[in-house]
């Protein structure tokens, strides 16, 4: 499992617009790089990155090889209702998490 640090607001006003960022550990290797024996590493990134408010998907963005290791995502969301907001990351090798976090709106 890897780490995860994300800064969600506990909660906020209804209309409020918050910020959310997250950031994943992880290495991020390309498929192109040589290891130690010369022979090149295979690939392993995330690939796809997904936050829904409730039960809507308010940001979703698929990453490439390009992408750095330990990718941090910065976004902006609407607070409308009280509801959990759950993240979830996928990629290669099987790769996947989910993380939630409740939003209280006032």
């Amino acid at each position: 499992m890897a780490r995860v640090l994300l800064n969600v607001p506990r909660s906020a006003a209804r209309g409020e617009v918050i910020e959310i960022r997250a950031l994943i550990q992880h290495e991020m290797e390309t498929g192109y790089r040589p290891g130690a024996n010369g022979e090149v590493l295979p690939r392993d990134i995330i690939r796809r990155f997904v936050c829904r408010y409730g039960n809507e998907v308010v940001f979703q963005a698929e990453l490439f090889p390009a992408i750095s290791a330990n990718p941090f995502i910065s976004f902006t969301t609407v607070a409308t209702e009280s509801a959990t907001l759950t993240f979830h990351w996928s990629g290669d090798n099987g790769f996947a998490q989910t993380e939630t976090r409740v939003l209280a709106v006032t």
